[in-house]
């Protein structure tokens, strides 16, 4: 860059050269040793000058270079420092600013993979639906077909509906969770509203199939958000009443001390097969005692709501047998 080009830097620079010619010019009269130490010291001051503001727009045309550079290729993010005042506030406020730039760039990269990954999940899980869904809508359209058969048909594809929408919808949760766009409520909560929130849609299904629940919670609390913590303790009886057998029992316990509140849930089930355990949480996974009704994302979704809640959740098999998960959620203690 021409710092010549420059119009403030160029007016000054000929305003300071034609002020020094002056002093030198009314000095020359008087005497002439004198006008020659002014005008060489002049000379010094104009050169001192030039080169300080060269300096200056050497850095400026260099973080405007890199600053185009970014423009044009996000994968570049370094601002060169400067060593001056104001240009090392500039360069300082830049590099700050394209660090914020790469990082929402990164989560909106992540954003896009997890909704992409949702996306594939949902059309890979609604392939068998929709399969058993045809073959049920192809013997409908057939005119000898007992009535009986119809209302069976007609039944299988009401349930093949009502999984199908379960399903959208609990990948929908996970992939918002996933990609932080929903905000949690951190309220004091009463484990045993918690629990009896998240059991009562449950209770006709336990007493149909003979199982006790037993509750105990001994006046303990938590904080979290009540809707989502509901579904996911939710979830867990529900696994667990499909692995307990009629008769059975599930007991959930919550107890509360100085440093953490842990809310324990138990079946009288098979429990979990030893090579199972370590992968209970992850999406889609089905275990060695799962039922053939089971898709592998209830348990994915709990994990993935209890630890946005800053809450640990473990999965192991009870002293007794059966399935045992351990739920704690931690205080900030000082």
């Amino acid at each position: 860059m021409d710092i010549f080009r420059n119009k403030q830097f160029l007016g000054e620079f000929v305003l300071i050269a034609v002020i020094m010619a002056i002093t030198v010019g009314t000095t020359f009269f008087f005497s002439i040793p004198a006008a020659l130490i002014m005008l060489a010291s002049g000379a010094l001051i104009l050169l001192i000058m030039y080169i300080d503001a060269r300096k200056r727009f050497n850095a400026m045309e260099q973080l405007s270079t890199e600053l185009d550079e970014i423009l044009h290729d996000n994968s570049r993010f370094l601002i060169t420092e400067c060593e001056e005042g104001e240009l090392a506030i500039l360069s300082s406020s830049i590099r700050k600013m394209t660090l914020k730039l790469k990082e929402q760039a990164s989560n909106l990269t992540d954003e896009k993979k997890v909704l992409t990954d949702a996306i594939a999940d949902i059309f890979h899980q609604m392939r068998t639906p929709l399969t058993s869904m045809r073959l049920s809508c192809s013997m409908l359209s057939e005119e000898d077909l007992p009535y009986e058969e119809r209302i069976r048909f007609v039944r299988g594809i009401k349930k093949q509906l009502e999984r199908m929408q379960w399903l959208v919808e609990t990948l929908l949760k996970m992939s918002k969770i996933e990609a932080g766009t929903v905000t949690f409520k951190r309220e004091r909560l009463d484990a045993k509203e918690l629990v009896q929130k998240a059991c009562e849609p449950l209770l006709i299904p336990l007493e149909l199939r003979d199982i006790k629940l037993q509750i105990t919670t001994n006046d303990a609390g938590l904080t979290g958000d009540m809707d989502w913590l509901a579904e996911a303790v939710g979830n867990i009886v529900k696994n667990c009443m499909e692995h307990t057998p009629e008769g059975g029992q599930i007991s959930i316990n919550a107890e509360e001390n100085a440093i953490y509140t842990v809310l324990t849930i138990e079946d009288t089930g098979k429990g979990f097969d030893k090579n199972d355990i370590a992968h209970i949480f992850e999406r889609f996974y089905k275990g060695k005692n799962s039922g053939s009704e089971s898709v592998g994302i209830g348990l994915a979704l709990c994990r993935t709501i209890i630890t946005g809640l800053d809450g640990t959740i473990k999965a192991e098999n009870g002293k007794n047998g059966g399935a045992r998960f351990e739920i704690r959620f931690y205080k900030n203690v000082v």
